[in-house]
């Protein structure tokens, strides 16, 4: 069935892998060429939406080494359509079949498409965006892009648990949509904050199911290739340290990169940035520990009394990865249970100890209120 929606690669940009050196990416993975690959024994499939774009990201992808087991990654090829109407179908399709669709897409538009595929899904799903701004606006009003999330939030889809935005920037979001955050106990990491404790950002990333990574995140001296660049964002190490941390996510089994305009770049930046971006994405996948807790086997317990409240938290420690979770000290519903412990760090943690708990975990604790 996915051959009905995806088209094949060029010939032109698949007859170069053939003069790559052995170990490079475009020699180790399977391509939608002659034939559709096999998915047996795939983990993670490449998806184009926006067939110059990603064909160009490609270019430079497949030119990197490949550290990656030998066909576990396919390489789809392209929508013949690049409409929400053929890109959900193929998520929900790699979905069901335990595939995990990385999708290079030339409109932001599609981020929404993205989470809308998991609508046959039998739990709640947490959604996490990476951008500069909060894509939160009237659609009859606002430009092109600025009202993805609109439909998923005003009101809340009933499929979506909880919501993360990492990186924006306070002067681009309206006081009003920085309230609507916090009232709604979403997840509000600003620019400067994970910039200066990158670290931060791994929490959020490891709770989403989905991530939509938006390239107007990235300063314009990195990934001048978007629609309106801006000369403040993440710089592209950062950006990698993200995605990184994504792909290390035993939760999270969707990513989308958005927003590339191949007309706006120049000397190929914004190519090489996304194909670095993804390359440590793919590395963060394929160094996973397996210890998101689905159950406490692998995790020791920590308890933490709060003497002056008189309750106590308890934290898990996963011996794999060394990664830290608080338990939610509240009685959590069926189809919340697959949430109930919240990733955290060792310094929430300590803060716990100190009988301090960061807001984040608060407002955690108030969405199974």
């Amino acid at each position: 069935m996915l051959q009905n929606w995806l088209k094949p690669l060029p010939a032109a940009l698949r007859q170069p892998i053939a003069q790559l050196p052995e170990a490079a990416f475009g020699k180790n993975i399977l391509v939608h060429g002659d034939r559709f690959p096999d998915l047996k024994g795939v983990r993670i499939a490449l998806l184009g939406a926006g067939e110059q774009e990603a064909n160009a990201v490609r270019e430079a992808l497949y030119r990197t080494m490949s550290p990656f087991p030998p066909g576990a990654i396919a390489d789809l090829g392209n929508l013949r359509r690049e409409e929400p109407s053929v890109l959900m179908p193929v998520v929900f399709e790699l979905l069901s079949g335990k595939v995990l669709p990385v999708i290079l897409a030339h409109s932001d538009e599609l981020a929404r498409a993205q989470f809308l595929a998991y609508q046959e899904a039998k739990s709640l799903v947490n959604l996490a965006v990476i951008d500069e701004g909060f894509r939160l606006a009237d659609p009859q009003n606002a430009a092109a892009g600025q009202a993805v999330y609109t439909p998923l939030l005003q009101p809340r889809h009933p499929l979506l648990f909880h919501f993360g935005l990492v990186g924006f920037q306070s002067h681009q979001v309206p006081p009003p949509l920085i309230d609507f955050l916090q009232k709604n106990n979403f997840d509000a990491l600003r620019l400067g904050k994970s910039r200066s404790s990158i670290e931060e950002t791994e929490p959020i990333l490891r709770d989403a199911d989905l991530l939509t990574f938006h390239l107007s995140a990235l300063k314009q001296c990195e990934a001048p290739g978007v629609a309106n660049p801006s000369p403040s964002g993440y710089f592209l190490e950062e950006a990698c340290q993200l995605c990184r941390y994504a792909g290390m996510s035993d939760k999270l089994s969707s990513f989308g990169l958005y927003g590339y305009h191949r007309g706006h770049d120049r000397e190929r930046l914004t190519t090489q940035a996304i194909s670095q971006m993804l390359w440590y994405f793919l590395e963060g996948f394929f160094n996973r520990k397996n210890d998101f807790p689905a159950s406490k086997d692998g995790l020791t317990e920590y308890i933490v009394d709060f003497r002056q409240l008189q309750y106590q938290l308890t934290f898990w420690k996963s011996t794999r990865s060394g990664r830290w979770w608080m338990q939610t000290p509240v009685a959590t519903k069926k189809k919340h249970q697959r949430h109930y412990l919240i990733p955290c760090s060792f310094q929430d943690y300590q803060a716990a100890c100190r009988e301090e708990l960061p807001d984040r975990l608060l407002q955690a604790m108030r969405r199974f209120g």
